[in-house]
């Protein structure tokens, strides 16, 4: 089939490579000159395991290809993904602002029946906004169809999610669309739930949502498991035996992060505010998320005293491992307040010193995670980078002035630790 993907953040270009992997042919398009020169010549804008090599691929196969044109998409596809960012706004909703505006771009573009697909998070109810947008600023009147299409997909993982789903949700307002969308879908053997449009848009809010608050429901039980002697790797553990529950997502540490998320809560929040439903859960996950950086910075102030002055160590800065995105990290987050207290840091992350750069100016970046420990009072681990397992802890002990460790990620055995002679801080143990 022939489609166009708009916008390509991770996203748009997780998903337009996907498709080509499997044989469709595929136009991404952004509005950005410079990113789509980037991606023309090769480069890759993102770090995302295995996507430079699947765009690669299936550019020089002729399957995928990158424009600035949304006419150029719109004129040659079947099938238009949306999939731009949106963004959050002061009051917790979601601007939508870049949606419209491409709905306008295809309604302009539009000669023939097309297909419409919303890729982006969205509140309920928008794919009916989409619709009416383009019948209004439609000129030639021809007939097309809306669907929500909601992304399940894990930075750091993306391309194996999209290759491999465990589900595919396709919203329509009618059943015209729903054989060429599983036509679409048929390569990624996976089933298809196929709901109304309000339905599917709900979907993905509500499924962010439950994720965040088992995050937050863990980190809540690792606050008794200190105060009690437990260990909170181990009540998760027998709680994720039962298959009700599941052991992913109970993975106690700094609270979470990311570009989804906190969005995406906060939104749900709003949708159901604007329908008369205070939900009052979801304002406890966000609570508890927040309480979460601030228990882990009093581990750290009531061991140092005083961090003005003291030089830190801290490994990982992007949000979470496989990812270079910076995007609402915790570990920024904690840098940035730890700066604020007067401490000085020593920074390194696998992927994310990039990025980091922009909102994290005042600290020394490290290239090596074996140095980050020189000369510093103390070290903090603040994203679980499986890197950082192969910490070389004996020259980190001998480089730091006191052998401090402050395990936000829960990475190192606590016995072991205080066994070789640490002062072992982590989270719920």
């Amino acid at each position: 089939m022939k489609l166009t993907i708009i916008g390509t953040g991770y996203v748009g270009l997780v998903t337009g490579a996907c498709f080509a992997e499997v044989g469709h042919h595929v136009v991404c398009v952004d509005n950005d000159p410079a990113k789509v020169k980037l991606l023309q010549d090769g480069g890759i804008p993102i770090y995302e395991p295995g996507l430079e090599e699947l765009v690669t691929r299936n550019v020089q196969a002729g399957r995928l290809r990158f424009t600035v044109s949304t006419t150029e998409g719109v004129e040659k596809s079947d099938v238009i993904f949306i999939a731009v960012p949106t963004p959050p706004q002061a009051d917790g909703s979601v601007d939508l602002s870049f949606i419209e505006k491409v709905a306008r771009e295809i309604a302009a573009a539009m000669t023939s029946y097309k297909i419409v697909v919303d890729k982006s998070t969205v509140p309920v109810k928008t794919g009916d906004q989409v619709a009416e947008t383009i019948k209004r600023y439609c000129k030639t009147k021809v007939e097309f169809d809306v669907v929500s299409n909601p992304e399940f997909l894990r930075e750091g993982f993306a391309v194996e999610d999209l290759m491999k789903p465990d589900r595919i949700v396709v919203g329509v307002r009618t059943q015209r669309p729903v054989a060429a969308m599983k036509q679409l879908y048929a390569p990624f053997n996976a089933p298809i739930v196929v709901t109304d449009i309000n339905s599917a848009e709900l979907i993905k809010h509500a499924s962010n949502s439950f994720l965040a608050l088992k995050i937050s429901y863990i980190n809540a039980i690792a606050v008794l498991c200190e105060a009690t002697g437990a260990n909170v790797q181990e009540v998760a553990a027998g709680m994720g035996m039962d298959e009700r529950i599941g052991r992913r997502f109970l993975n106690a540490g700094l609270g979470f992060g990311g570009s989804c998320f906190p969005k995406d809560l906060s939104a749900f929040v709003k949708i159901a505010e604007q329908t008369g439903y205070d939900f009052r859960l979801l304002k406890e996950v966000q609570r508890i998320n927040a309480d979460q950086m601030d228990r882990f910075l009093k581990k750290i102030t009531e061991t140092m005293w005083v961090l003005k002055d003291k030089k830190l160590g801290v490994l990982g800065l992007a949000f979470k491992q496989n990812t270079d995105d910076v995007r609402s990290s915790p570990a920024i987050d904690l840098c940035q307040r730890l700066l604020k207290e007067g401490a000085t840091l020593r920074v390194h992350d696998p992927k994310g010193m990039d990025k980091a750069r922009a909102v994290l100016p005042n600290v020394t970046y490290v290239d090596d995670m074996n140095a980050v420990a020189e000369g510093c009072d103390a070290l903090v681990v603040a994203t679980e980078w499986d890197e950082f397992k192969k910490l070389d802890l004996d020259r980190a002990r001998q480089s730091l002035t006191h052998p401090i460790l402050f395990d936000g990620r829960n990475l190192f055995d606590a016995a072991e630790m205080e066994a070789a002679g640490w002062i072992y801080k982590s989270i719920g143990r």
